[in-house]
């Protein structure tokens, strides 16, 4: 038996993929949905995977605190530091924690990256003994959507990611 629990939030956020031919190769932007499942096979003694508004609460904040009417860009992209010197909110893929092996911000690639920052945000969390991601669908248009479902260690090797590296105000 395995129990699930499946939060939503959306974001308005900017992305541009130079890497690629085409119009995406423009600075353009998107009303996302991320929705993120945890799963266990037991439930922990208070009988929850996770308890909801908590970990709401935490993905909600790095969503809102790192993507959130900002764009998401790759370390070197040129519009980058411009953007950055103007005082907009830029998350580069590419970069620890979470986009380290991500180089640019596809919608699949923002999949893995909120699969981490659960996982991460999850493990902070009383939860249920095996509780984790599973799955972490992200929707960028009507008509496009990615999905990503971790194996292992969401968070990649044996690193261990905490709440420090979450706080608001701090670089991701």
């Amino acid at each position: 038996m395995t129990h699930q629990i499946r939060i939503r939030h959306n974001f308005e956020t900017a992305h541009r993929l130079p890497h690629l031919s085409g119009k995406c190769l423009n600075l353009h932007g998107h009303s996302w949905w991320a929705e993120v499942t945890v799963q266990a096979r037991r439930l922990s003694e208070d009988h929850t995977v996770v308890e909801f508004g908590a970990f709401k609460k935490g993905l909600r904040a790095f969503i809102d605190e790192y993507l959130d009417h900002g764009a998401m860009l790759g370390s070197s992209d040129p519009l980058a530091p411009l953007l950055a010197s103007h005082g907009s909110k830029v998350y580069l893929f590419g970069e620890p924690p979470y986009a380290h092996d991500l180089p640019h911000p596809t919608v699949e690639a923002v999949a893995v990256l909120l699969a981490r920052a659960a996982q991460a945000i999850l493990n902070e969390l009383p939860h249920a003994a095996d509780a984790t991601v599973s799955q972490v669908a992200v929707t960028e248009t009507h008509v496009n959507a990615a999905e990503f479902r971790p194996r292992g260690d969401p968070l990649t090797g044996s690193q261990v990611l905490s709440r420090a590296s979450l706080v608001p105000g701090a670089a991701p």
